[in-house]
């Protein structure tokens, strides 16, 4: 059934039912290794994440799985059984196959259909909601079915990404239409990420960013390669309700000529830069370590300069 507010207003300012469509279309594209490539190292990147606790999980979860970019860089000694849940049936037709025993649930990423306290790990690669909305409601669901001391490891596109490509279309219309619309879905900033995080029940949080770019020949082809890579086939295409349906061309030749002018290389070419957001954070246990009562520390921060002597006092 499609999920609790999929109509205009307030309460979701995106389209849920296109995200589906633009995720079910993507998922059918020919040749997707041709597209996948960034959602292929962030999944290796988050895998070294989990690798790093020292403990196997016996039930993890992978919300917005698509064909499993995460799985295919697990290994069934640190995953014992996994869930894969999308919103997009194709994506988990065409999933690929690991060694890890997978269940596959279609469903809504911010309505996940789980009881409490389910499992022990929850990964997410550049599926979480960019918006704020949909994002406390991911991480609010993430929350809800991590057992305690289960730790949620994820990643999503920073504020930064695409912003040379966001600030040629938007300087174009401008100049040739008199004002602009969005054509990218926004993204939210690191500085309200944490904040998120913590209100939703998360603690001992690390997050930390990372960028990757991308040079093109120029704008057309960054925008051909989105329709297949990133903009469709991460299932992050501009799905609000107000969006522009579409853009002249006199625009986009004012656009290609603005991105060439501002960021283009010496070589020609023109780059496209995704800033992405690594995050983890576990459930509350009462067995984790806590922080110390405030005021009982020994050392002041002043005497940190005096490290050394106090090293060699404290071996006498």
């Amino acid at each position: 059934p499609p999920p609790v507010g999929t109509s205009p207003g307030a309460l979701n300012p995106f389209d849920r039912r296109l995200k589906r469509k633009q995720k079910n279309w993507a998922a059918l594209q020919a040749e997707p290794a041709k597209c996948d490539y960034l959602r292929e190292e962030v999944g290796g990147r988050i895998a070294d994440r989990v690798f790093d606790i020292t403990r196997t999980f016996p039930l993890a979860l992978d919300v917005g799985s698509g064909r499993g970019y995460i799985a295919q860089h697990l290994t069934k000694e640190t995953v014992e059984k996994l869930i894969q849940v999308d919103i997009a049936e194709n994506a988990l037709k065409n999933a690929i196959e690991s060694e890890i025993p997978t269940v596959r649930v279609v469903a809504d990423e911010e309505f996940l259909p789980f009881k409490e306290d389910t499992f022990d790990l929850v990964v997410s690669s550049l599926r979480m909601g960019s918006h704020s909305h949909a994002l406390c409601v991911c991480v609010l669901q993430i929350h809800q079915v991590l057992k305690p001391d289960g730790v949620f490891i994820g990643a999503m596109f920073g504020g930064d990404t695409l912003y040379e490509l966001r600030c040629s279309l938007q300087l174009a219309e401008l100049e040739r239409e008199g004002g602009f619309s969005p054509h990218v879905s926004p993204f939210t900033a690191v500085a309200d990420l944490g904040h998120l995080l913590s209100r939703a029940g998360f603690n001992t949080l690390t997050v930390d960013t990372d960028e990757i770019q991308v040079n093109y020949p120029g704008l057309f082809e960054v925008m051909e390669d989105l329709q297949g890579k990133y903009i469709l086939c991460m299932g992050e295409s501009n799905c609000s309700w107000n969006r522009k349906p579409l853009l002249h061309r006199e625009t986009m030749l004012a656009a290609a000529a603005i991105y060439q002018e501002m960021y283009g290389n010496s070589k020609g070419s023109v780059p496209a830069t995704f800033q992405i957001y690594y995050m983890i954070g576990w459930k509350y246990h009462e067995s984790q370590a806590k922080p110390a009562q405030r005021g009982s520390a020994t050392v002041s921060f002043g005497d940190l300069a005096k490290i050394e002597g106090l090293l060699k006092r404290g071996k006498k």
